[in-house]
């Protein structure tokens, strides 16, 4: 799977997050986790497991089903001095936090000049493939991006989970930690040491000359399996991890869009206003008039999830889809071509079993 590193320590994407976890909270007593199920129920997909045997009850805080009452206890808690990690298993639940996060953990360093800061981490779990349906589906990233003072990560590899963790714990206001549920079946190599990774900073994961791609969250992976495909058939795609949505790294995307002149976004959330829209519209701006380039943006289909897996499937893009329209994208004139679905399947499809 993508890391910046290729020799060394082979981790998994939870076990990554849950060691960042620990790490900070042996540097730091400041630091807690509070959330339904950090001390349970297989531990948020092992990324919570043996915190609470390692640090007591205290520190690792089973909290009841009460999104926007734990929201505020840990605004709270982060005005007072500490550090807390709020977990949320799904990220639509954070519709019913909206208050303490944009109107006051959000604002608090603005407009306390500084003086009150709210250092929190807003874990949300996104993720498909079993029929969650249309309130368990959704990636709701684009909305929290709009927020002045939010920051918001969606790290695809267990590297930059690790990196982004302990970076997002260390930041003085609070970030929103978007985590796909399929990136719990994949690994990769990771630095036993502690690391931080710069929110701001994309990264080249495949360089290619035909097209730019930029993949968010998971479809980072789908995209690079969408780009391995193409290879077979001669095209090459530059494939670009943002990492950071907000803040989101314009000059490396650009740079590379001015060098391949076409542009694909491929989201895990709808394209309608969302962060597919803005980086297509932030490129458009740097590089209006200077030279021509081809864009196209892919997402959820525009209504809600369906619960039936045979609709499901036709719900989010996938390699198969984006290979076709990058293709289209850069050939044209060409009969249309799409790969074969079985030969497109990818390892950490098939090791998934559910959502615990």
């Amino acid at each position: 799977m993508s890391s910046p590193i290729e020799s060394g320590r082979i981790l998994s994407y939870g076990d990554a997050l849950c060691e960042a976890v620990a790490m900070e909270m042996e540097r730091d007593e400041s630091v807690f986790v509070i959330g339904l199920n950090v001390t349970d129920h297989k531990a948020i997909l092992g990324s919570t497991r043996g915190l609470v045997q390692r640090f007591g009850p205290d520190r690792v805080i089973e909290s009841p089903l009460s999104e926007d009452a734990v929201t505020g206890i840990a605004t709270g808690a982060a005005m007072a001095g500490l550090r807390p990690i709020h977990v949320h298993i799904r990220m639509d639940f954070l519709m019913l936090c909206m208050n303490q996060l944009v109107n006051m953990s959000a604002k608090a360093h603005y407009m306390y000049n500084g003086q009150l800061k709210a250092p929190m981490v807003v874990r949300a779990i996104i993720g498909k493939s079993w029929g969650q349906g249309a309130q368990h589906s959704q990636a709701l990233h684009g909305m929290f991006m709009h927020v002045p003072g939010l920051k918001v990560v969606a790290p695809s590899n267990a590297y930059d989970a690790k990196g982004c963790m302990i970076a997002a714990i260390r930041d003085n206001n609070p970030v929103i930690f978007v985590e796909h549920r399929m990136l719990y079946y994949t690994d990769a190599f990771v630095p036993e040491e502690s690391y931080t990774v710069e929110f701001g900073k994309a990264r080249i994961v495949r360089p290619g000359d035909d097209i730019t791609v930029v993949g968010i969250s998971n479809m980072l992976v789908e995209s690079l399996r969408a780009q391995e495909l193409l290879a077979e058939i001669g095209i090459s795609a530059e494939v670009i991890d943002p990492i950071s949505l907000a803040p989101l790294d314009m000059d490396a995307i650009t740079k590379s869009v001015r060098k391949t002149g076409r542009l694909l976004v491929v989201d895990n959330a709808w394209t309608s206003t969302g962060a597919s829209a803005e980086i297509l519209a932030g490129v458009a701006e740097r590089l209006g008039g200077e030279r021509p380039i081809m864009v196209s943006r892919m997402g959820f289909a525009p209504t809600t999830c369906p619960t039936t897996s045979a609709l499901e499937k036709g719900f989010y893009p996938t390699p198969v889809t984006i290979a076709s329209r990058i293709h289209r994208m850069v050939r044209p004139d060409a009969a249309v071509w799409e790969p074969d679905a079985g030969h497109a399947e990818m390892a950490y499809q098939l090791k998934f079993r559910g959502p615990f």
